[in-house]
């Protein structure tokens, strides 16, 4: 398993040490890179590209040091890197002398490629690419650390390029042109030397046409293949491209690309995406604003009357089984006094938020606005038919607000509750959270918080469609996360520095955008 192989901690560690301005020289271009030619040995079809900017210079390294050294405290984000790979690299043998041994070879860029989506969601085994400044040099580093290597490895040569494959893992390392590459085994080494002589990603008009749209600034880039992603998800396939259909994205021609941005005080990601159709329009800042001001984090969804139609249009014409089918949804409804396509297009704004700091405080709501009261005297109606039809666990709700409750431990301790007032209705994990969601606006709000306002303004002109108070959720995180989950843990004195994320979005013709801002501290 390449991902578990120390060896790979040489390459991964050593290019994140040149990213955060260990080595000097390098392109006289500052911003990220935009032509992915280590894209030229990830094979056809590959979902997922990283490519990152080893030597960055000027601005964009003076912005990453800034920014590291705010996330590391005191310490050195250069030193710190390096000290990994080496206690890294000392299980197999002597420590790697970075500046010795890694630096004087490595290039300017580096491309991380997986093939496909296989077993339960996971990625394949990762193919890396490095660039070379002195190819001998680093086929000298390869041969030295793989007789070093506490498992041996063997020397093998393939349309003449030679490379060692064995070690823990049975990887395979060896030095293509100007590239430095390391594969997962012997058979991905191949493919990736065939892809390079022949046809591969970099090939691809999908993937160029999605690349060129990445920022020019950009510490590194990353490409996905939405629909080969949702195409090769196994089981949940069909449930992942439902969700994401209903959002307005087709999955079978989507692909994304996101750009890496560090600055002083934040880290920035631009995403850009061809959803295969018109992006989705409006904002649902006005509404994410009102809500509670010490909510953990919350989500607005503009554009969200056309997704419910369309929504309740697939699963009145498809039905689901074994309980509903097709074409008994609108009618059923109907018979009970609800007309569903004059409700949807009633409603205007929703928003979704989460609150609480631990599981016993936990609670989160969906909160939709309407144009007049007719959604909310619909919430009675659903009340009044599903008790009626005997659903197991539905009660009714009344006081403060009219609707329902569903008791069921499939949804967790907490009942499900749905409940309407006025021109909102509010669908939460707990009463307390749902009468919050109909509450909003009315109390203190995240509008008028001092981070919330802090994210807006990082976004610039971008409205917000997303916000996440960083200390409010990791505490609720650091509840709920069990110690089992060390990657979590490890990462927690890092995101203890996270002040916030802000997530805006657009459009820029044809294509989604979006900007991801996690601000730091000043």
């Amino acid at each position: 398993m390449l991902g578990r192989n120390l060896t790979i901690a040489i390459f991964v560690a050593a290019a994140l040490a040149l990213i955060a301005g260990c080595g000097g020289g390098g392109s006289d271009n500052g911003g990220g890179s935009v032509n992915a030619e280590a894209a030229g040995f990830a094979a056809p079809g590959s979902v997922v590209y990283l490519e990152a900017n080893l030597r960055p210079k000027g601005e964009l390294k003076a912005n990453l040091e800034a920014a590291a050294k705010k996330l590391l405290g005191s310490e050195d984000f250069s030193k710190f890197i390096v000290s990994k790979l080496e206690s890294a690299t000392g299980e197999e043998g002597k420590p790697v002398d970075f500046a010795t041994e890694v630096e004087p070879w490595l290039g300017k860029t580096a491309g991380v490629s997986f093939a496909q989506v296989q077993g339960e969601g996971e990625l394949s085994e990762p193919v890396i690419a490095i660039e070379t400044g002195s190819p001998q040099e680093a086929q000298r580093f390869i041969e030295k650390r793989a007789r070093m290597s506490g498992k041996p490895y063997k020397s093998s040569t393939y349309k003449g390029v030679k490379f060692e494959v064995g070690g823990p893992e049975g990887n395979a390392l060896g030095v293509v042109g100007k590239w430095a590459l390391l594969t997962g085994g012997e058979k991905e080494f191949k493919t990736a030397v065939d892809a390079s002589e022949g046809e591969s990603l970099a090939d691809e008009e999908r993937f160029t046409d999605a690349f060129s749209a990445a920022s020019n600034a950009g510490l590194a880039d990353i490409y996905f293949d939405v629909g080969g992603i949702v195409k090769q998800s196994g089981e949940s396939n069909s449930q992942l491209s439902a969700a994401l259909e209903s959002s307005g994205v087709n999955t079978s021609e989507a692909t994304a690309v996101a750009s890496v941005i560090p600055a002083a005080d934040q880290i920035q990601i631009d995403v850009s995406a061809d959803l295969g159709q018109k992006p989705p329009e409006g904002s649902a800042s006005k509404l994410l604003g009102e809500l509670p001001a010490d909510v953990a984090g919350a989500f607005g969804l503009s554009g969200f009357a056309e997704q419910f139609e369309e929504a309740v249009d697939n699963l009145d014409e498809n039905g689901s089984p074994p309980d509903l089918k097709p074409g008994e949804l609108k009618s059923t409804l109907s018979e009970a006094g609800i007309d569903v396509d004059k409700i949807a297009a009633s409603l205007d704004e929703a928003a979704l938020f989460i609150e609480g700091s631990d599981e016993a405080s936990l609670g989160v709501a969906f909160v939709v606005t309407s144009a007049n009261e007719e959604a909310a005297e619909a919430v009675t109606g659903l009340g009044v038919l599903l008790r009626g039809a005997g659903v197991p666990g539905v009660t009714a709700v009344t006081g403060k607000a009219s609707g329902f409750s569903i008791h069921n431990f499939e949804f967790g301790h907490k009942a499900l509750v749905v409940v309407a007032k006025g021109t909102r209705i509010a669908i939460g994990y707990g009463l307390s959270a749902a009468l919050n969601g109909l509450e909003a606006g009315t109390g203190p709000t995240l509008s008028g918080s001092a981070g919330y306002k802090e994210a807006v303004a990082s976004l610039g002109k971008t409205p917000i469609s997303a916000y996440v108070d960083g200390p409010s959720a990791l505490q609720l995180a650091e509840a709920l996360v069990p110690r089992s989950k060390k990657m979590f843990w490890e990462a927690v004195p890092y995101l203890k520095k996270i002040t916030y994320l802000a997530v805006g979005s657009g459009a820029n013709g044809e294509l989604a955008t979006a900007k991801v801002i996690a601000g730091l501290p000043k």
